[in-house]
């Protein structure tokens, strides 16, 4: 357990927040800049259509795509709008990530958008064959996205080129978790794959017999996912095979939550209302945490917390070792996004149009 613990942590150490689920391995942890144990409300950024995108921080910077179409470019000390970029299609589950200058983001008309971070002026798209809800990663020369005609694309990250495109037989929802060279996706054709980056091959796929909207959370050799066939699943990627499953006794309903990974422990939401933490190790439940409605947002943690949205309307922070709920702050509209952790302030949004920055 000491392994797999110290494993968790060295995916941790992010001190932005430059992606879906924060880092490459997507596992939701961040290990500096971490909140305060006691939040308030510093600033609500208000724009009035609802967000499904979650935000992303680098460089003091908030980025985040709107339902209204626009990729927006809030200052996370004052929540101040910098820019705004009109990607000309409502822009739904799809986080954007930043690398090199360029923001990336996709639309649900199936194009991929990258603009200059620093005036937020467009600098090139690319059109998939329809809606893109899977969020960009940014790995070397590469900027890779799923797509809803059911493909994972390779493109090159300064020019939008083509490098590889890689067919599945279903929507590529989820996002990509990178590792060692090679791109993991949770399917939903009922396969976790991996391809390889260089040139789009693949590795191998493992069957997981559910569709899957979630995106898998890498630590060490092992990848963890829930899935629409209720369960949650442990895979192990060098036997490549699954290890176990953890399904709630009685409560048969999907994951579509991304999980987080911090000390030796699964945590994700599901859609039965509750909050889910898993032994790593064993598959066998940890703690649970009722909230009032579905949870597809997320959690992010950090310093032994973790942060989740929740449809009931709230935003919570629990204690990782015990699920014990520490503080929640009402926002009164459904929170789906996903919460993204830097410089001792949290970031969330809601689907009534509101950012939200917490900190001390």
């Amino acid at each position: 357990m000491r392994l797999l613990i110290c494993l968790f942590l060295s995916t941790a150490l992010f001190a932005e927040w430059p992606q879906f689920r924060g880092n490459p391995a997507l596992t939701g942890v961040a290990d500096s800049g971490a909140p305060p144990a006691q939040l308030k409300l510093l600033w609500t950024w208000e724009g009035g259509e609802q967000f499904e995108s979650s935000p992303i921080i680098a460089g003091g910077v908030v980025y985040i795509g709107s339902g209204a179409g626009d990729l927006l470019a809030i200052d996370l000390s004052t929540g101040k709008t910098k820019w705004k970029y009109k990607a000309g299609s409502e822009i739904g589950e799809s986080t954007p990530a930043i690398a090199n200058g360029i923001v990336y983001v996709g639309d649900l008309k199936g194009v991929l958008h990258a603009v200059n971070a620093a005036d937020g002026k467009g600098l090139w798209t690319y059109p998939t064959g329809t809606e893109i809800k899977s969020s960009p990663i940014v790995h070397a020369d590469k900027v890779l996205i799923g797509s809803y005609d059911q493909s994972l694309y390779a493109l090159n990250a300064k020019t939008g080129k083509l490098a590889w495109k890689y067919e599945t037989t279903g929507p590529v929802h989820a996002t990509p978790a990178v590792k060692d060279g090679i791109a993991y996706i949770a399917g939903c054709d009922e396969h976790f794959r991996a391809i390889r980056i260089a040139d789009g091959k693949e590795i191998f796929q493992v069957s997981s017999g559910a569709y899957t909207g979630a995106s898998p959370a890498l630590a060490g050799n092992m990848a963890y996912f829930g899935t629409f066939g209720n369960e949650v699943y442990s895979v192990d990627m060098v036997a490549k095979k699954i290890i176990w499953r953890y399904e709630h006794p009685v409560r048969k309903f999907p994951f579509y939550s991304s999980a987080t990974l911090i000390d030796g422990k699964v945590i994700l939401g599901g859609r039965d209302k509750m909050v889910h933490a898993i032994d790593a190790k064993t598959g066998k439940v940890a703690w649970i945490f009722n909230t009032r409605s579905r949870v597809e947002s997320s959690p992010a943690a950090a310093a032994g917390r973790v942060y989740i949205g929740s449809n009931d309307g709230r935003f919570y922070v629990l204690e990782a070792a015990t699920g014990k709920k520490l503080w929640e702050y009402e926002a009164g509209a459904a929170v789906s996004s996903s919460p993204a952790i830097s410089d001792g302030k949290v970031v969330i949004a809601a689907q009534d149009g509101r950012v939200y920055c917490f900190g001390a």
